[in-house]
């Protein structure tokens, strides 16, 4: 990711504006640099990120589906992309935090929007279109914290022999177009209608993956997660479907936690990815604990 200061130069030179402009950081991002811009009495939101092969972040991927979403209507339109570069409409509205999600009232809201998300993409991403399965991305990671010579290598044997209990616990899937990234703040409430935003790690996945990340980034109780399902599938979940989304919560950890541990190698970013780390192990033991208890 470029530095905060020809970030900025950068966003500040492109040439869609109709005069010179100041980019204002935005803060809360990690893996892009982000800024608002004014020009002409609108306001847009620039991302600046290039390429970033080790997490399988492709630009071109983000910009099919950022587009896809726009044409859905469920995220803000694109304004202008290239390499490196993406300006969309800036939408005026809070972001969610843990406690908005799990609010009675807002779960039907975000559960609707996953399902328009998960079977409306799919028909409108242009090819070629990426994968997302949590798995095989855990395997990556691991093979890049050997080669890195990570703080973390005891650990990798008992990550991977976890990797493939979950895999064979989840079985065979459905496929939909998933966001993949469903942490709180990538929601955005204007007062009307919700929006979901950042779309580096979209892809083709289960739809078990985006419910068990909302369960896991929220912190969900076994009954908002029963709730969750009972909204998204339309029936009561048995217990093999709360299994399924057990393991799925675990692996969208167990995916975080590997995640962390790659960009304490690789990344550039000024963020303590060690104590990030180690929160997720936290959490992560915690939901491998429930699962197998359960």
């Amino acid at each position: 990711m470029a530095d905060a200061e020809s970030a900025a130069a950068r966003a500040a030179r492109l040439d869609i504006w109709t005069r010179p402009v100041e980019p204002q950081p935005v803060t809360g991002g990690i893996t892009n640099t982000n800024f608002l811009v004014e020009d002409g009495g609108r306001r847009f939101f620039v991302r600046v990120g290039e390429d970033i092969p080790i997490h399988g972040v492709m630009r071109f991927n983000e910009l099919a589906a950022s587009r896809a979403a726009a044409e859905l209507g469920i995220s803000p339109p694109v304004v202008h992309a290239e390499p490196g570069v993406l300006v969309l409409e800036f939408i005026e509205g809070r972001t969610l935090g843990e406690d908005d999600v799990r609010a009675p009232d807002m779960l039907p809201r975000i559960v609707d929007l996953l399902r328009r998300c998960h079977h409306g993409m799919a028909r409108q991403i242009s090819a070629p279109a990426l994968v997302f399965w949590v798995f095989h991305i855990c395997r990556h990671y691991a093979r890049v914290l050997e080669a890195g010579g990570s703080r973390h290598l005891e650990r990798l044997s008992d990550l991977r022999a976890r990797a493939d209990a979950l895999e064979a616990m989840i079985g065979p899937i459905d496929l939909v177009y998933g966001h993949n990234d469903l942490l709180p703040a990538n929601f955005l409430d204007d007062g009307d209608r919700l929006w979901l935003i950042d779309w580096d790690y979209a892809g083709f996945n289960s739809p078990l993956f985006d419910l068990g990340g909302l369960s896991s980034n929220s912190q969900f109780s076994a009954d908002e997660s029963d709730r969750m399902l009972q909204l998204y599938f339309g029936r009561s979940p048995d217990d093999g479907l709360r299994r399924q989304l057990g393991a799925m919560k675990v692996a969208s950890l167990l995916r975080e936690t590997m995640w962390s541990m790659v960009s304490e190698l690789h990344s550039g970013v000024e963020f303590d990815f060690a104590a990030y780390t180690a929160e997720n192990l936290s959490r992560l033991e915690q939901a491998w604990a429930e699962l197998r208890s359960g």
